[in-house]
């Protein structure tokens, strides 16, 4: 490099050698940069320049604003039903009207096929129903907290369960699209609220296993053991059967969430245990204890920080599993009962070949399932790879 240099003429040389001390400038503030830089800067440097985790941690943070604003989202509600609106099927926005934004819907002709006695709608062309955004519709406490009326969109004059239904409706002519979206509600916060108790049960009772030993780790391991090798879905038939019928939809979603927490916690426990092993015969686990620091401190404050960039990962992997586990058991009728709305009841709606003949769009809920567990996926597994040290 110092003979190249040498031999470029007068201002090349000047410049030549200006690029090359910028350059060695530049490298070297960079690895100055990482050097310095905490675990959770180097994994988001790591995260950003996987492309896929990136557009799945999008995705998840968007299906989480659905769960939040379901209300908003939601222009109808979503218990409303009505006979003569059953079965409508999906009916498309228009957003321009004679080359100006304005957005409408047709109006839609019921008749009744006289040979098979089946309802079919059809397009108004010359009824065109006004819709716009931020319109008022059925009243809600937005977060639980503030009052409120206001939905995403909805139409000018009239209710917006009378007059737009963009998924369609079941056989009970409630709004498809108001249904997935609290259903959105439902199934998220109880795949977040199963992973965060199998985390607490999932670190407390595999640490203590890990670093304690003995008895108390052949407890805790048998423990695992018999949970792992309880078939599931005969599990489930007899929590269902021992559910009485009588029970509020807020009972049955706490038991639920309870029952695949408790499940689902072996997995990270064992994951614990195992690394607690390696680190409690590490040096600074002997110093902590030489000065005189508790059991629980030298768990929570030595040896859990240097877990926590797995047991993140984890947590993220985890979350799909307990949506699906939901949406499953709550398609089979053994979880979520009706009229509780979640994903998996409304898939429930659609289990016959007589549904899916005869309303096949009530297939969509089945979308959004697919896009969550896919985005969880690809979002954990770019975290997976951020928080491995030795990536």
């Amino acid at each position: 490099m110092t003979q190249l240099l040498a031999s470029l003429p007068g201002d090349d040389h000047d410049v030549a050698v200006t690029a090359t001390g910028a350059a060695l400038v530049e490298t070297s503030g960079a690895e100055e940069q990482i050097s310095v830089a905490s675990q959770w800067r180097l994994m988001w440097w790591r995260f950003r320049k996987h492309k896929l985790a990136l557009l799945g941690a999008i995705v998840v943070a968007l299906f989480y604003v659905a769960a939040l604003g379901a209300d908003f989202f939601a222009y109808s509600n979503p218990y409303d039903s009505g006979s003569v609106r059953a079965n409508v099927p999906p009916q498309p926005i228009y957003f321009f009207d004679n080359g100006e934004f304005g957005p409408f819907v047709y109006g839609l002709k019921r008749e009744r096929d006289t040979a098979t006695l089946k309802l079919i709608y059809t397009a108004d062309p010359s009824v065109k129903i006004p819709l716009q955004f931020f319109a008022k519709g059925f009243e809600y406490d937005f977060l639980g907290i503030f009052p409120a009326d206001v939905h995403i969109i909805g139409p000018v004059d009239g209710a917006a369960e009378e007059t737009i239904y963009l998924l369609g409706t079941d056989i009970q002519g409630r709004d498809l699209w108001s249904r997935i979206m609290f259903g959105t509600r439902t199934s998220l916060t109880i795949g977040l609220a199963g992973v965060l108790l199998s985390l607490v049960l999932g670190v407390v009772l595999g640490g203590i296993s890990g670093f304690f030993g003995g008895w108390v780790d052949t407890l805790i391991q048998r423990l695992i053991e018999i949970i792992r090798s309880v078939p599931v879905i005969p599990l489930w038939l007899g929590l269902t059967a021992a559910m009485p019928k009588d029970w509020d939809i807020l009972l049955v979603y706490f038991f639920i969430t309870i029952i695949i927490s408790f499940i689902g916690w072996t997995e990270l426990g064992r994951v614990v245990r195992g690394r607690f092993l390696a680190l409690r015969h590490e040096d600074f686990v002997a110093a902590a204890e030489l000065a005189g620091s508790s059991t629980r401190r030298i768990i929570f404050v030595h040896m859990l920080p240097l877990l926590t960039s797995h047991i993140i990962a984890a947590t993220t992997l985890a979350l799909p599993v307990m949506i699906i586990s939901e949406t499953s058991l709550s398609f089979l009728g053994l979880g979520l009962r009706i009229p509780a709305i979640s994903w998996g009841t409304l898939l429930h709606d659609a289990q016959n070949v007589q549904a899916l003949a005869i309303t096949p769009w009530l297939l969509i809920v089945a979308i959004p399932v697919i896009v969550a567990i896919l985005a969880f996926n690809l979002f954990g597994d770019g975290l997976r790879d951020a928080a491995d040290p030795y990536a």
